[in-house]
């Protein structure tokens, strides 16, 4: 029987949980919606304080904490080691991932027969973000595809499902959450796309500019390129089952 964790990691957006988490519930009669995982890593707002109110009238509402900031791709994971259902989905907690897109991406997976779909991949259109930030990222997500040739346009956007089990046998490293194609498909998985849309920030600030992102890109970029090239081959599924009887595979 699957069923499906919603992922959140958010880092002071007090004033964008509340609305987020009624979107989300809202969607749940689409799919079999199991729990509500939001991720606080280190907030230094209200963020703990709204979560703890909403928590007590939600019971699938699940809050982790993180004591110091360890960023977007820690908080994902921290998260998915939580999480008990079998897909995973996951959105920004700015508010931009519009959440009545999470069926369409949980739709693919639940409907899956082969056992080889991992990922479903959100990709924006009519992105709502800066001019600057549009062209750093179209820029950006051209580079990574030709190195990587994952076949994504839009690495960047927060929406996506996956299976848990594949997941949590990816390596682990800092911004890895940007680099799940390709990833996925190191591994041996298949993924696919889906168009999905994208709005404004109602509600607090960006936690990156274009310069932090460049700087960063250049060395995971790298990183990531020597991941897939000297991956050592072996059966995907014998990677999910080492590392569900607690033997991880080397990488």
């Amino acid at each position: 029987m699957q069923n499906v964790s919603i992922v959140v990691p958010v880092h002071n957006e007090a004033d964008n949980i509340g609305t987020l988490v009624a979107e989300i519930l809202e969607t749940s009669a689409s799919y079999p919606l199991h729990e509500i995982i939001f991720v606080d890593d280190a907030s230094t707002d209200s963020t703990q304080e709204v979560l703890s109110t909403l928590q007590a009238e939600e019971k699938r509402l699940v809050v982790v904490t993180h004591p110091h900031v360890g960023g977007q791709s820690a908080a994902i994971h921290s998260g998915v080691l939580r999480a008990t259902g079998t897909i995973i989905a996951m959105l920004d907690g700015d508010g931009q991932n519009p959440p009545f897109e999470l069926p369409k991406l949980v739709a693919p997976l639940l409907a899956d027969t082969t056992g080889n779909l991992a990922l479903v991949a959100g990709q924006r259109v009519g992105r709502r973000d800066t001019l600057s930030k549009r062209l750093a990222s179209k820029f950006a997500n051209k580079l990574r595809s030709a190195l990587l040739k994952d076949g994504t346009r839009d690495t960047g956007c927060g929406l996506k499902a996956f299976r848990r089990d594949a997941f949590l046998v990816l390596p682990l490293f800092n911004h890895m959450h940007r680099y799940l194609p390709a990833l996925f498909l190191r591994d041996g998985w298949d993924i696919t796309h889906v168009d999905v849309s994208h709005r404004e920030r109602s509600a607090g600030r960006s936690k990156y500019n274009n310069f932090q992102r460049g700087l960063v890109g250049i060395f995971d970029l790298i990183g990531v390129s020597w991941l897939i090239r000297r991956r050592k081959r072996v059966n995907k599924m014998s990677q999910v089952l080492q590392h569900n009887s607690g033997k991880l595979p080397h990488v």
